[in-house]
């Protein structure tokens, strides 16, 4: 199942960074931001982590969340948010449940190996629980930027 534009947001609920936990029903009537990336400090996704949190400020004052999501236990998340100072929620979907849910567990390959992993995507969700933009096979540079457009489109 895939995720499209205008989609009801997938439920979810899923342990984050700083003790937190995050699901869409205490996100109900806000718009928000759910990025799914592969791993912790690895470096595209640390690239992508930093690039929100610079631009948190301007989506705040459109009133918007960011919650960044990897198959990773919460240690090595703590870690990385820690590490960068990153201030947004990262959660933790080790059982790929919500991953699956938003269609970003895909089938990757590399050097003709094919195996499970997930796909770089990013959901702009509306204060209404619907998705408004979905990005897909995300390249980190100046995605944050491109996030930033559409929500002030919102």
């Amino acid at each position: 199942m895939s995720v499209q534009e205008g989609d009801a947001a997938p439920d979810f609920e899923m342990p984050a960074s700083a003790g937190r936990t995050v699901s869409l029903a205490a996100l109900k009537g806000k718009p928000f931001i759910l990025y799914f990336y592969p791993k912790a400090d690895t470096p595209g996704c640390t690239k992508e982590a930093c690039a929100f949190q610079e631009a948190l400020p301007q989506l705040g004052k459109l009133g918007l969340d960011v919650i960044g999501v990897s198959p990773d236990k919460m240690k090595p998340i703590e870690k990385f948010a820690e590490k960068y100072g990153l201030k947004f929620p990262l959660a933790s979907d080790e059982t790929k449940t919500v991953a699956e849910k938003y269609g970003t567990w895909v089938e990757k390959s590399m050097y003709g190996r094919k195996y499970m992993g997930m796909e770089r995507s990013t959901f702009l969700v509306g204060a209404d629980g619907k998705v408004k933009k979905v990005w897909r096979k995300v390249s980190v540079t100046g995605h944050a930027a491109d996030v930033m457009k559409a929500a002030q489109a919102l």
